[in-house]
């Protein structure tokens, strides 16, 4: 067999379109999709894709895989690592980078599966997308129908991550809940707020510190908020303050 010219290892990509969603910041992002089905998100279609023909029938499925650049990570070329520390096994123990769904990867590539909600064609091509878990702007390569029968696997092994992540307790201050009465949004960025946060999205190594403020951005706003252990030894995200972000660094 021929082998390959060194040219052929060089593929040409564009995107499609790109994410608008609630997470304008890596962190605070779900780790997997469909752990904050509260988070809203579109695909928005970019020239000479947003084409209504070329998503003709689309709306007969209910779900998508999503091909995309995690965008934010280092660019291609620069050093990466065989091995990467998985935030479900505590941060601690390394696995390779492809027995795991970093974003520190050699080619920057990232699969989702989202759901559809609606199509919206009346100006270009716009998908609403629901369970998202890709920050604003990531730009998408491609797009495929989810196929239950054939994509759906439940005897798969899981390796290192055999179940959800657990869930915590998140409580608000009196002055997290007054912004949200405040907000014409308040009840769905509320739920939002709770479904990150139940994820606890403070670095691994940070999981037993307590006390310490964090800060996540949703949509517009800055949540600041805590960790703390209540009498059961539960760790539980206290919402403390709901403000505006800091202005862009000039």
């Amino acid at each position: 067999m021929t082998p390959p010219s060194p040219s052929a290892g060089h593929y040409a990509m564009q995107p499609i379109g790109h994410i608008a969603s609630d997470f304008p910041d890596k962190f605070g992002v779900p780790r997997q999709p469909g752990l904050a089905p509260a988070a809203h998100a579109s695909l928005v279609f970019v020239p000479p894709f947003d084409d209504p023909l070329a998503i003709r029938g689309l709306d007969a499925f209910s779900h998508l895989w999503l091909t995309f650049v995690f965008h934010l990570s280092p660019e291609p070329g620069t050093a990466w690592s065989p091995l990467v520390r998985p935030p479900r096994l505590g941060g601690n123990a390394k696995v390779g980078v492809f027995a795991s769904r970093s974003t520190h990867r050699p080619n920057r590539l990232g699969l989702s599966l989202v759901e559809l909600r609606s199509v919206d064609t009346h100006r270009g091509v716009r998908l609403v997308l629901g369970g998202c878990d890709l920050v604003d702007g990531t730009p998408v390569l491609d797009i495929k129908p989810y196929l239950p029968w054939t994509e759906s696997r439940p005897d798969a092994r899981a390796g290192f991550a055999p179940e959800p992540p657990p869930q915590h307790s998140v409580s608000f201050s009196a002055e997290a809940e007054s912004t949200l009465a405040a907000r014409s949004d308040g009840d769905s960025l509320r739920e939002l707020i709770r479904q990150v946060l139940a994820q606890d999205p403070r670095p691994a190594y940070h999981r037993r510190m307590t006390e310490r403020t964090y800060g996540v951005r949703l949509r517009d706003v800055d949540v600041r908020f805590q960790a703390m252990v209540d009498a059961l030894g539960q760790t539980v995200l206290r919402v403390v303050d709901i403000v505006p972000p800091p202005p862009a660094a000039l």
